[in-house]
């Protein structure tokens, strides 16, 4: 019977991170089963999260949502627990899978906060969740750069309903059903955009990153990259910016331009002088 059940839970699970996966796809879906009727995401891009809110974070130390916002480096958010049977796993494995593709390193240019939406999680549970991702990301030195943390129902309800992350808990599978997004928030403390899926290729999630810190990280190039590429909705991903290359494109053209007309301007101008060494 509990094979049945964490099985039935799964599915119901992936039903939900497939409904809510992009809002257009999910306007297209039939209505959901009743299990599922709380579970989705509604995106408040530009929200300021409730950075006043306590949890406890995974060495048992009380600790406020708006300790991991620096004001100068971005901080990528996820709400799962550890116990659940397996797209949490899957979230925060392909997540991880993408930021092993940057350079950037946790703790580093940005941050990592996952918050339990299990209001009965141990501190000690959120320890071991966070040693087994520090050890699939596999780099050293950065324990202090993703965080593990715990709360009360209420705390966490909070931020769920700012983030706009619906979720329920099934008592008949004693699982929690939700969707698989991470969010990417600026350093002051806003939700910047929402990444959907169990996927998260590094080139998204590096301009993300980017994105949400407004330029304050990365080198000249990822600057530029940024105004060559948007987030495209449908796709779920960033893609070249079509306007802003063409704006590029002219830019070029008339410093092309320019360095031409110079050019030509100071040829002519030393002719002048040959011909008329006392022309000015």
């Amino acid at each position: 019977m509990s094979m049945i059940r964490s099985a039935s839970g799964w599915l119901m699970a992936i039903v939900a991170a497939a409904a809510v996966g992009r809002p257009a796809a999910a306007q297209r879906m039939e209505a959901a089963p009743d299990e599922l009727s709380e579970v989705g995401v509604e995106e408040h891009l530009n929200a300021r999260l409730p950075l006043e809110l306590a949890f406890t974070d995974s060495s048992a130390k009380p600790v406020t949502l708006g300790e991991f916002f620096d004001n100068q480096r971005p901080v990528i958010l996820t709400l799962n627990y550890s116990d659940c049977p397996m797209l949490c796993s899957l979230q925060l494995n392909g997540l991880v899978a993408g930021l092993q593709g940057i350079d950037w390193n946790l703790g580093g240019e940005y941050r990592v906060v996952t918050v339990s939406i299990d209001p009965e999680e141990p501190s000690e549970r959120a320890a071991e969740t966070k040693q087994k991702y520090l050890e699939i990301y596999g780099r050293a030195n950065v324990e202090r750069g993703w965080h593990f943390l715990t709360g009360e129902e209420q705390q966490i309800r909070q931020l769920a309903k700012a983030v706009g992350f619906g979720y329920t808990y099934d008592a008949a599978t004693q699982q929690y059903l939700h969707a698989a997004v991470t969010f990417v928030c600026t350093p002051d403390g806003r939700v910047s955009r929402y990444l959907y899926g169990i996927e998260y290729p590094p080139q998204t999630v590096r301009l993300a990153l980017l994105e949400a810190a407004e330029g304050r990280i990365g080198t000249t190039m990822d600057r530029v990259l940024m105004f060559c590429f948007q987030y495209d909705e449908q796709k779920g991903r960033y893609t070249l910016a079509a306007v802003n290359l063409m704006r590029a494109g002219g830019v070029v053209t008339l410093l092309f331009l320019a360095g031409m007309l110079g050019w030509y301007w100071r040829r002519e101008s030393r002719k002048a002088k040959k011909l008329d060494p006392q022309a000015v």
